[in-house]
């Protein structure tokens, strides 16, 4: 017979085995639960008992230095903070909230979010500052084991060509509707500029529109587009960039993988009667050819994938003009925390992202001067923008609850999207993540060699 599990608590009050059946391993009706089995039910035999021991003493250690309350059901409370009124982290099922962090690390972490197995009235708030502790919650000397336990990137969600556009579509091709649910008016999907975010304001919903502009802008100024400008851009999203570098006199071409995204934007050009100077093509960023006086490209290269960061910039190096110029935006993340997540299959990976991620500056400035002429000359940080966009985001998807259960999509998916929206709005809010607006040109020398 297995060895009993123990409570979160450190008590063993809870003798249940991995195969004991529990109609109450998640709140998701039978519907829900077809729908997604992975959530359904958590992980079960041997090596989960000893996998999930481990991982309720792992827990307990991290959270104590957590500004969290961690609550549970027999109303221990978890941590050493005094009477200071803190985030509050209910575990309702701690048994299964062991057993799919234990078994699957963040991904179980998400699923136990998902299934119910812990809640929260502040989901921001807790989950801030374990990233703000992101690179000490594991003892180090057991981080050496992280691609021994955790589960690794399956080779079908590998940014191939084969794969690609079947990655994109699980996120972006979800529906053009839901996105319309949360997003502004402009259906600008990546972080916005706000102009008085450094006096500690906190922008209201209004603001945002003008600061997708703003951001907009400053990449298009950046970049150099203007009257008669051959623009490429990399990533159509919906097609706001498309139509504020039109509106300035440029001719563009917007490649995007995404068929949804595709439609809606070529109706926004067609609307807005720009369509004889933008082209928005369903085409992979490896295939384009031609030449451009300025590449654009705002928060693709997340969706690249590291093995294909040299062709991605390669591509970019064989289109640009002489004397052209490049603005990307990128979400980037410490350089040690990279390299030590880049094998990480996270829960981010298997519910939201399939193929992503993250780079860091150290990185991007290693490939474009390893494979290209290219060289970053200006960067701009803008972390602090990017958690009240997703804040903004968040409040927006939250209110409007029911009309995304409207156009079909479950409980289980609803909260899995708010778990997304604050575990991104928690990785900037704790400095963790950042977003930047950086500027590439052409290494003059090697330029005048190659022509």
């Amino acid at each position: 017979m297995n060895a009993p599990l123990r409570d979160l608590s450190g008590d063993s009050a809870d003798h249940r085995t991995p195969d004991d059946t529990d109609s109450t391993a998640s709140d998701l009706t039978p519907a829900e639960a077809a729908r997604w089995p992975d959530v359904a039910q958590p992980p079960r035999g041997r090596t989960t008992a000893i996998r999930s021991a481990a991982a309720a003493r792992l827990f307990r250690h991290a959270v104590r230095g957590v500004d969290v309350r961690v609550e549970l059901p027999d109303g221990t409370v978890l941590g050493n903070h005094g009477d200071r009124v803190l985030p509050r982290m209910i575990i309702r099922r701690p048994v299964e909230f062991a057993r799919r962090v234990g078994a699957g690390g963040l991904i179980g972490f998400g699923e136990s979010y998902m299934a119910g197995d812990w809640t929260t009235d502040d989901l921001v708030g807790v989950l801030t500052p374990f990233a703000t502790r992101v690179a000490r919650l594991v003892p180090r000397p057991l981080q050496t084991l992280r691609s021994v336990v955790l589960p690794k990137h399956p080779e079908s969600e590998e940014n191939s060509t084969k794969n690609t556009r079947r990655n994109i579509a699980r996120h972006y091709d979800l529906s053009n509707d839901l996105f319309a649910l949360f997003l502004d008016e402009t259906m600008t999907y990546s972080s916005a500029l706000f102009a008085d975010l450094e006096r500690g304001t906190r922008p209201p919903w209004s603001d945002l529109e003008a600061a997708q502009h703003r951001k907009i802008d400053r990449l298009l100024d950046a970049a150099g587009v203007g009257p008669g400008t051959r623009l490429l851009e990399i990533g159509t999203g919906w097609g706001e960039l498309c139509l504020r570098a039109a509106a300035r006199g440029a001719t563009v071409r917007s490649v995007t993988l995404s068929s949804e995204q595709q439609a809606l934007a070529r109706q926004r050009v067609a609307r807005a009667g720009v369509a004889d100077r933008v082209q928005i093509d369903l085409c992979d960023y490896r295939a384009v050819r031609g030449e451009y006086d300025a590449v654009v490209s705002v928060e693709m290269i997340e969706a690249v994938g590291e093995k294909y960061w040299p062709i991605y910039f390669q591509t970019i190096d064989r289109v640009l003009a002489p004397g052209g110029r490049v603005a990307i935006q990128a979400i980037t993340m410490p350089h040690d925390r990279m390299v030590a997540s880049r094998s990480t299959y996270t829960w981010v990976h298997k519910y939201i992202f399939p193929g992503g991620q993250l780079t860091s500056l150290k990185a991007l400035d290693a490939v474009t001067r390893r494979h290209t002429s290219l060289r970053l000359t200006e960067r701009a940080a803008m972390g602090r923008h990017y958690a009240e966009t997703l804040r903004l985001w968040r409040e927006r998807f939250t209110a409007r609850r029911g009309e995304v259960a409207a156009l079909g999509f479950d409980t289980t998916f609803r909260r899995m999207w708010e778990f997304y929206l604050a575990y991104s709005e928690a990785g900037f809010r704790a400095g963790y993540l950042d977003v930047r607006q950086l500027v590439f040109t052409r290494d003059a020398p090697r330029q005048r060699g190659r022509r």
